[in-house]
């Protein structure tokens, strides 16, 4: 009778062993790299002198000589089972930085995480201005940093219910009816948020083709600002770029250069309570009037309102939404139908 409950034992812990073998993330690779970039030179600058730290000596500052700009910065994670035809890569939206795609701000995984385990060779990057991507000076960049205020995402992401949604105590403010968003942790949503340009639009656009010359053919994963960078470089390597899924694109292509995409299967993904929010309804519309563009020229484009499938209560940040697996689902099986997955 020992023996058979020791057996039992045996069993059961075996089990469980391979049940957290299967949930853990095996890789064949990873790693990361710089991508774009130029050099630029600057002079007539005056000489100073600094203290480079505290208590320091000073020491001369000579801001005059070349400077390397607009590279951007990209991680990659190859699962050993790779199951994703092509390698996805996640591009970010506006005052973000590819920890969108990473935990969520209340400790989940995220999409990089979900995607990695569903057999895609995954790549997250920054782009140029963000995170560990590459700056350059006030002279390369006329324009100044524009900061979000801590309530702007709460009231504009459909996070909150609109304008005056927000509140210094948290127990006042008022979230969308049903929202999925993890309003707790919205303190750690928040250190997500970086500084952006706005005349860095080429600088991005030119990085970006440059990610996709490197490592595509390709799926492009887009969200918000970088659902326009998405649009406008498959344009201009339709050949490599294979599928699109874009998560509330803010604005999408050029109309005029939709036709480029007519072999380049699309997937436009919204969430809840657009409708009642004139930003993100605009925004609708134009990526509307740019899939009807696309599908003239003979292209497929398939559109998801989450909540007409019974996915309700999302905020503009769907990929770090309460029910972000249950979405990862949903895209999942439209690049399976794509035939994009083994």
């Amino acid at each position: 009778m020992h023996r058979i409950l020791m057996a039992i034992a045996v069993s059961a812990v075996s089990i469980v062993a391979a049940s957290a073998a299967e949930q853990d993330i095996v890789l064949r690779g990873m790693g990361s790299f710089h991508v774009g970039g130029r050099v630029v030179e600057i002079s007539g600058k005056p000489v100073r002198e600094i203290v480079r730290q505290p208590g320091g000596p000073l020491t001369k500052l000579d801001p005059n000589g070349q400077y390397m700009v607009e590279q951007m910065y990209v991680q990659y994670f190859l699962p050993k089972e790779r199951k994703g035809k092509l390698p996805l890569l996640l591009w970010h939206g506006g005052g973000l930085t590819g920890v969108t795609y990473e935990s969520t701000p209340d400790g989940r995984e995220g999409w990089l995480n979900m995607f990695v385990r569903k057999g895609w060779d995954t790549y997250v990057s920054d782009a140029v201005e963000r995170g560990r991507a590459g700056f350059a000076p006030p002279d390369v960049w006329p324009s100044e940093p524009t900061f979000l205020t801590y309530q702007d995402p709460y009231e504009r992401f459909r996070i909150g219910d609109g304008a005056g949604s927000w509140n210094a105590d948290p127990a006042k403010r008022r979230l969308i009816p049903g929202s999925q968003f993890p309003a707790e942790a919205y303190d750690s949503y928040m250190k997500q948020q970086v500084p952006r340009w706005l005349s860095t639009d080429d600088a991005i656009m030119t990085a970006y083709i440059a990610l996709v010359d490197k490592v595509c053919p390709c799926v492009l994963l887009v969200h918000s600002q970088g659902g326009s960078f998405g649009f406008k470089v498959a344009e201009q390597r339709p050949d490599k770029v294979k599928a699109i899924v874009a998560i509330e694109s803010a604005t999408a292509g050029t109309i005029s250069k939709a036709a480029a995409l007519k072999n380049t299967p699309t997937l436009m993904v919204f969430g809840d309570y657009v409708d009642q929010h004139p930003r993100w309804a605009a925004f609708k519309k134009i990526d509307t009037e740019y899939a009807q563009a696309v599908r003239a020229a003979g292209g497929t484009v398939d559109w998801i309102n989450l909540p007409e499938i019974g996915i309700k209560g999302n905020s503009h940040m769907l990929m770090q939404d309460k029910n972000n697996a249950e979405i990862a689902d949903v895209i999942q099986k439209w690049l399976v139908g794509k035939g994009l997955v083994d």
